[in-house]
């Protein structure tokens, strides 16, 4: 078999054996779609180490339609998607390179964003709450900060997910990984206001006010997407005049970094988080030890009383 039937398996592996999002899928067809238009429909026993440097030659001198280069960062997810893929080919016992051979290019780490106790109140309070439209953003950007959810999380919500009155509900994650969120006292109050001013029983949580009404299918079509909610998010930082760039998965690192700030233990904020390995979770631990801050103040020399 070639390349293309092969990827086009391995896409679909994801999704039946692997329980992928369409989004994860999606992602994965892009990266391989790049490098089968580089290599062309060879078939794996042609994938060696020659044309994997090749391949990571034209990454880093790629320039897309503005002109700009691939950042390392971004090059690297070109290289992770064909290490899968054949890492995929060799349980397949499909003869092709050992994925093992395939390296990652070395990036700079990225400061994590996180927003303070004051840019926090002042996204959540930048909402204009007199009006439908601005009771449902309070309540999004309430509800991203007391769950922690990933913003495609957030928007796949239905009405009848969440359960005010016990102030937890069960969702199902990336890679199919069952949780359960808790709401906070601010998040139950935003969320029930804004359910109360609605008209409708759409099934979505998370609706747009603008543009045509369908209510087919329970109001499927009215959801807000997860880009939607960005541009949410992204309308807020700029109205209050943050400097931080804050997105939802910002308010997901001030989620993690409250909890553990304040007590948490990282293994229960890595189950509220839904991460699979306590490693991912250890990123905030370096801008959370408040025991170390409070050690530095006491005993450092260079403190004044």
């Amino acid at each position: 078999m070639t390349l293309s039937a092969l990827i086009t398996d391995f896409l679909e592996y994801l999704e039946l054996e692997r329980n992928a999002s369409q989004l994860t899928i999606r992602n994965y067809d892009h990266y391989l779609k790049r490098f089968l238009t580089f290599a062309g429909d060879i078939t794996p026993d042609k994938i060696d180490l020659a044309l994997v440097r090749k391949y990571r030659l034209h990454l880093s001198r790629y320039t897309g339609v503005n002109g700009k280069a691939l950042k390392r960062v971004t090059q690297n997810y070109f290289m992770i998607a064909l290490r899968a893929f054949l890492r995929y080919l060799a349980r397949q016992d499909i003869s092709s390179l050992s994925p093992e051979k395939v390296e990652l290019g070395e990036t700079e780490a990225s400061p994590l964003k996180i927003l303070s106790d004051s840019e926090l109140q002042q996204i959540l309070n930048a909402p204009n709450t007199g009006k439908v439209d601005g009771l449902r953003d309070r309540a999004i950007l309430e509800t991203l900060f007391s769950t922690g959810l990933r913003v495609s999380e957030l928007a796949n919500l239905n009405c009848d997910t969440i359960n005010l009155e016990r102030r937890e509900f069960s969702i199902v994650g990336k890679g199919g990984k069952e949780r359960i969120v808790f709401l906070s006292d601010s998040a139950v109050e935003n969320l029930q206001r804004y359910l109360d001013a609605r008209k409708d029983d759409f099934k979505p949580l998370f609706i747009r006010f603008q543009g045509t009404v369908d209510p087919t299918e329970n109001g499927a079509s009215m959801r807000l997407t997860p880009r939607s909610i960005e541009r949410i998010v992204e309308k807020y930082v700029k109205k209050v005049g943050l400097a931080t760039k804050a997105t939802p998965h910002t308010l997901r690192h001030s989620f993690a970094t409250d909890l553990l700030i304040n007590g948490a233990d990282i293994r229960s904020v890595q189950e509220m988080l839904g991460h699979s390995s306590i490693q991912t979770t250890q990123i905030y631990t370096h801008v959370t030890n408040k025991h170390l801050k409070d050690v530095h103040r006491a005993f450092h020399s260079g403190n004044k009383d």
